[in-house]
């Protein structure tokens, strides 16, 4: 597998903003000011000028702050985080198959254990969401990758895992490219994103669960809309897809893994083929395929959970280990937050206080484990003076 990490030097979480990266595109090209025509007395009318080009406008991705709080530290192998209703942050972990509630003080407690799970290298316990009181569950079990749903019951700081129903069930599993993250859209419906595992080709045939965004109702039926009927198939030719996000207009955001060139960021279209493994990175458009919206070398990213923070999206990367804003209005334009400083990182999320949330991923076998690890951290957007 391509993603073992080189070791890194510990230093404390300070911000490396730099300059802003154009990645996969050149800067803006500024348009030069118009000249007005010549007049002369024989002329009482000049002739117009051309107008002028209006420059595509480009929007800053947030700022953060210098330097992130560690709000909890000494978990396992953490993958996902998601809040109950209350605001309680829920952690999952990939390894021990735990969920775990965290206090105000960033103290773990074990809300219970997942039964079945069959953690080996990037398989285990994966994706959490929280939906109508309830926890969903991505996991790998003996027979596949499955989601399941557990009540939730308790209140904070005596959750407890009730029921469990099946919702999906031997999903295609492989030591690695399970994908797992889990996400309820806008419009009620659960999205869940299965790897290609180890079968690339499978990306491309429209009736096999690999290498597909998943569309399905609460109870794992398929919704009547669905780009096509009966089909839990949302969109096809992914390879492994590790985040997604909404923005407010209902926009689809994914994060993907790449093979060996390019890591993807995508927007995701109902029945949309992107590529895989046909096309990896650009160059799809001519070929029926959709391309992705940005991308990055493996070797600078690898990027797994995302999340929304105004107009800016938050990728987590594992390899790049790098919390990287990308600007909607112009994903060309882009920061790089606590490059290096923190290692692996696996998971975003904006929490219901407004502050962005993400976790490292040192423990998981393949990070250089720094004292504390692994570590939940949060960073306050609004405590950011503007320049």
């Amino acid at each position: 597998m391509r993603r073992a990490d080189a070791g890194r030097t510990t230093t404390t979480t300070a911000l490396l903003a730099g300059a802003l990266l154009l990645s996969g595109c050149g800067a803006e090209p500024q348009a030069a000011p118009s000249s007005p025509a010549p007049t002369s007395p024989a002329s009482a009318s000049p002739a117009p000028a051309s107008p002028s080009p209006t420059p595509t406008p480009t929007a800053s991705p947030v700022a953060l702050p210098e330097e992130a709080e560690t709000f909890a530290s000494g978990l396992d192998a953490p993958w996902s985080i998601a809040w109950t209703a209350d605001g309680t942050p829920l952690v999952s972990e990939r390894d021990t198959g735990r969920i775990l509630e965290l206090d105000a003080d960033g103290d773990a407690r074990e809300v219970g254990v997942v039964a079945g799970v069959n953690h080996g290298t990037e398989g285990g316990l994966l994706g959490l969401a929280v939906h109508e009181g309830d926890l969903f569950v991505y996991f790998t079990a003996d027979d596949g990758n499955r989601v399941v749903r557990y009540d939730l019951r308790g209140t904070a700081g005596s959750l407890a895992l009730g029921e469990r129903t099946t919702i999906l069930e031997e999903l295609p599993y492989s030591p690695v490219h399970n994908a797992g993250r889990i996400a309820f859209g806008p419009d009620g419906k659960l999205y869940v994103p299965v790897g290609d595992a180890r079968n690339p080709s499978a990306a491309q045939d429209p009736g096999v669960r690999r290498g597909k965004i998943l569309r399905v109702e609460a109870d794992g039926s398929v919704p009547a809309d669905n780009p096509t009927p009966g089909s839990p198939v949302y969109s096809l030719g992914h390879r492994n897809v590790q985040g997604l996000v909404w923005d407010a207009d209902g926009t689809l955001y994914a994060s993907e893994f790449g093979q060996n060139a390019w890591d993807e960021l995508n927007v995701i279209e109902p029945g949309g083929n992107y590529g895989w493994p046909l096309v990896e990175g650009t160059g799809g458009e001519g070929r029926g395929f959709i391309d992705p919206i940005a991308t990055w070398p493996t070797e600078d990213a690898s990027p797994s959970g995302i999340a929304l923070a105004g107009d800016t999206l938050l990728i987590a990367n594992l390899r790049g280990e790098v919390l990287r804003a990308v600007s909607t209005a112009d994903p060309g334009v882009q920061r790089e937050y606590y490059a290096g400083e923190l290692g692996r990182l696996r998971d975003v999320a904006i929490g219901p206080d407004g502050a962005v949330w993400f976790l490292t991923n040192n423990t998981d076998g393949r990070g250089d484990p720094r004292e504390g690890d692994d570590r939940i951290l949060r960073v306050d957007p609004a405590s950011v003076t503007a320049d």
